[in-house]
């Protein structure tokens, strides 16, 4: 896991002043386009991001915009289905948020990239309960360690993540 790590850190890791989702400020921003736009280090982050899957999972359900490359690639790894969760719906054709394989009925988890707050995952879960639909887990590649596994705990959600903010730092 060191390796990989390290492998994102080199890919995605800038130095500046980062203003994040939460507002808070950060010296150090995560580019995660660039680990999701290279395609043998997305593999390999799902090989690895595949272990977190809870048994029982039947939909593998990403987050706009930068949980859908992830949700896509663990998709082909491990042959799971997967589901798109939009911030708004479109308002034309399906008029969905949920667009791909269908959760009604489904064991599902949530993925993401990066998670800071939380408060993208628990947008899309209010949104997701409203409908009757409630994930069981979520997992991310990395969790910056600012509160957002506490935030998902806090509305009744785990998260599992492959790797820490301090662990890419260390790395």
């Amino acid at each position: 896991m060191a390796t990989l790590a390290a492998r994102i850190k080199q890919s995605s890791r800038l130095s500046g002043s980062f203003t994040l989702r939460s507002g808070k400020v950060s010296n150090t921003y995560f580019d995660k386009y660039q680990f999701e736009a290279d395609p043998a280090l997305l593999k390999a982050i799902a090989v690895e991001l595949a272990g977190l899957i809870p048994p029982g999972t039947e939909v593998l359900a990403g987050l706009e915009m930068g949980g859908i490359p992830i949700v896509t690639m663990l998709s082909q790894e491990t042959g799971l289905p997967a589901a798109f969760i939009r911030k708004e719906p479109k308002e034309y054709g399906t008029c969905r948020y949920a667009e791909g394989a269908s959760l009604s009925g489904k064991n599902f988890i949530l993925v993401e990239d990066v998670i800071s707050s939380g408060g993208a995952i628990v947008d899309a879960l209010e949104k997701l309960r409203r409908d009757g639909l409630a994930p069981t887990a979520a997992i991310c590649v990395i969790d910056r360690e600012t509160g957002g596994k506490e935030t998902l705990a806090s509305v009744g959600l785990s998260l599992d993540s492959l790797l820490t903010f301090s662990a890419i730092e260390n790395s």
